[in-house]
């Protein structure tokens, strides 16, 4: 598992982003919606085109995105 670090600028401005601009819950909501769209049209695509082979991981880190933000499927 590789570490990428960020800057110390890229750290501020993510924490004010999600601090300030918009709820985390909101955000995450957001995400899951978009990336239930993005399931639905690329199921109704029926040719394979190479840009879609990655599509698969797109959607798992959206999902874990929206995970961390507002962790909805975690077991309590």
């Amino acid at each position: 598992m590789s570490t990428n670090t960020f800057s110390k600028e890229t750290e501020l401005r993510l924490t004010e982003f999600f601090n300030n601009s918009i709820d985390s819950k909101s955000m995450a909501k957001t995400i899951r919606q978009v990336n239930y769209t993005l399931a639905l049209n690329v199921l109704k695509n029926e040719t394979t085109q190479p840009e879609n082979i990655n599509l698969e991981d797109s959607f798992y880190w959206l999902n874990k995105l929206a995970e961390i933000l507002d962790p909805y499927l975690e077991v309590e």
